[in-house]
């Protein structure tokens, strides 16, 4: 290096020496700072995420937080929910997928029949054996999946599936029945229950519906059994026995097809959609099935009639390729079999009912078979192929809606409601506050006196009253869903409003201790305007502070919401929060019998909510300046 005589550095040696520093400063940074030097070079906004990531629970909760609220936030885009989604034939049904699991054991014996009901199936083999899989628990003392003896010991050709019971019925032409008997599923008609144990009326099909059953004689002889109060059973036995042919049922009541091709039904005085028989199967008919509130004819042309309360697509039969062989109708939908051995299907699809697995090009169907929301088709060797749905992930409650929907698009409303609360808690508190404590005297003693008075009033019952009345004042004139969205909002005011004075007394007091530094001192002789001195200069200094109340505020929102909905006075029910949804499980009979509803969505908001509280407590210890002495 390049010295004078006196021993100093000469200006082209300090150039060379700022060169090379530069160079090794950029391209070989000190790797590692001491602690006294980091401390020096540290930001306190470093400083504070350093000491709140060193927190192990700290971390823990930002990370569970995390994944729940994208959960909630990006799952509903792909899980549609519908709030008029009810399903009568769904009522709490347990957690579960398995109610298209088939026992390989059928295919490779060979099925022989298949019935499909509500959230069950149940088949029986060529030797015999009946099989039942998927959601078979009735009632705590009923599931279905528990076949009697009687009927294990017997050679069954067919089966019947119900909402609540079987039927099967063996090479002698027994019948046999289980599952739910309260109202009449598994009373047999007089000519059947003592003669069919003799053996004396040869049946040739069974089905079941909701809660009744039906079956036909070789002799043309219909009989219809059950439940009279939910579906109409009546039939003029004299007028049409011995001129059945077929019979098909929807949930509520029942069609014929008579010998002459004719489709009929049983009684003088037609009430439901399904039993107004349009003249253009009044003959000519080969084939009929039927839906909820539907019926399907197929003629002898391969053409298909479709008639009742169609409100799901079930008329929009699709173009076929050759007759068809087979017809099924299940809640919302048909599947049929053509002659070529392919198969179609048409009408609702929002549970995959009508989307074919590209296995089944592989399969020459010869029957098909169809229910609620799942289908079955069978080749001539009996093997099995299945597609439909598969069953609900965490249950359904007492009106039959997914619990997993509710759950995630729940979740989005709560925590949505939660953070606009504390956003207007935080706007309210922060300007009442900055005013209280920056101008003091009259200014803080009015601010201050209005807090008293709203947080003196009991928080539950005044939020309750003003929501009652303010719903009360609502245009009637408003449609459902402008209500539900105006009532959301109330919910969102309300709790943003009366939860500022905590807040506002937190900024006063920060602030009292802030307006005599010299910072805000020097801010005031440069002529700054007293509104930037307070919002601009004194609330960012004493945010870190707030930070920790805001974020308990999330969750006292959250848990303040659910507890409006709780008790009646939050969101409408059919628009589903995590609250709402603790309410609807607010019995004793649901608690003890149906856990899915209330154990996940109690775990995932207590989980949540603690997470939050975590959040919050490693936030006032990152903010301690005595944290990093501990």
């Amino acid at each position: 290096m390049k010295e004078n005589n006196t021993g100093s550095k000469t200006p082209e040696a300090k150039k060379e020496f700022f060169l090379f520093r530069w160079f090794r400063r950029l391209f070989f940074p000190q790797k590692e700072l001491d602690i006294y030097a980091e401390e020096q070079v540290q930001s306190p906004l470093r400083v504070v995420v350093r000491n709140f990531f060193s927190k192990k629970t700290g971390l823990f909760a930002v990370i569970v937080f995390a994944v729940i609220a994208l959960f909630v936030l990006i799952t509903p885009i792909f899980v549609v929910f519908n709030p008029a989604e009810q399903d009568s034939t769904a009522i709490y049904v347990a957690p579960g997928l398995n109610m298209l699991s088939a026992p390989s054991e059928l295919s490779r014996v060979g099925a022989a029949d298949i019935s499909v009901g509500s959230n069950y199936s149940v088949a029986c083999d060529k030797n015999g054996k009946v099989y039942v899989w998927g959601q078979t628990k009735v009632t705590r003392s009923v599931n279905l999946k528990y076949i009697p003896d009687e009927v294990r010991d017997a050679k069954i050709v067919q089966v019947a599936a119900g909402y609540d019971h079987c039927y099967a019925l063996d090479d002698q032409g027994t019948l046999y029945g289980w599952g739910n008997g309260f109202l009449d599923q598994l009373e047999l008609p007089g000519a059947l229950d003592s003669n069919n144990r003799l053996h004396n009326k040869k049946i040739v099909k069974i089905d079941a519906s909701y809660q009744f059953t039906a079956a036909l004689t070789e002799e043309g002889e219909f009989y219809i059994w059950g439940n009279k109060n939910n579906a109409d059973l009546t039939y003029r036995k004299s007028e049409l026995d011995g001129h059945v042919k077929d019979f098909a049922l929807s949930i509520d009541s029942y069609i014929l097809l008579l010998d002459s091709g004719e489709v009929t039904y049983g009684n003088f005085n037609p009430q439901m959609a399904i039993t107004k028989i349009p003249e253009t199967v009044s003959s000519g008919v080969v084939r009929i099935a039927a839906t909820a509130q539907t019926a399907a004819a197929v003629k002898e042309d391969g053409s298909v009639v479709v008639w009742g309360s169609a409100v799901m697509g079930e008329k929009n039969v699709p173009a076929l390729s050759s007759k068809i062989v087979s017809i099924a109708g299940g809640r919302y939908h048909y599947v049929a079999a053509l002659e070529d051995g392919s198969v179609v299907t048409w009408g609702d699809s929002h549970k995959k009912q009508t989307v074919l697995p590209k296995s089944i090009s592989k399969l020459k169907a010869a029957e098909v078979y169809a229910g609620a929301n799942q289908s079955y088709a069978i080749d001539g060797n009996g093997k099995v192929e299945k597609w439909g749905f598969k069953g609900y992930l965490l249950g359904t409650d007492a009106l039959g809606r997914d619990v997993f929907t509710r759950l995630v698009n729940g979740g989005k409303m709560t925590m949505t409601i939660g953070a606009v609360a504390v956003i207007i808690e935080m706007i309210i508190g922060i300007i009442l506050g900055g005013l209280a404590g920056y101008f003091g005297g009259v200014v803080d003693m009015a601010i201050m006196r209005i807090a008293e008075i709203v947080s003196s009033i009991p928080f539950l019952p005044l939020a309750m009253i003003l929501s009652s009345i303010l719903n009360a004042r609502m245009s009637p004139d408003i449609s459902q869903t402008q209500a539900t969205n105006q009532r959301m909002y109330l919910i969102m005011i309300i709790l943003g409003v009366l939860s500022w004075p905590g807040l506002c007394r937190l900024i006063r007091a920060q602030i009292f201790a802030q307006r005599e530094m010299e910072y805000v001192t020097a801010a005031k002789a440069l002529g700054v305007k007293e509104s930037k001195i307070i919002f601009s200069h004194i609330i960012p200094n004493v945010m870190s502070v707030c930070l920790v109340s805001i974020t308990l505020a999330f969750g006292t929102s959250m848990l303040t919401e659910s507890s409006l909905s709780y008790l009646g006075f939050g969101v409408p029910s059919w628009i589903p929060t995590w609250g709402n949804m603790l309410n609807g499980a607010n019995n004793s009979t649901v608690i003890q019998n149906y856990w899915w509803n209330w154990v996940f969505v109690g775990a995932i908001f207590g989980v949540t909510c603690i997470c939050i509280n975590l959040i919050g407590d490693a936030l006032r210890d990152a903010l301690d300046p005595k944290a990093n002495s501990r």
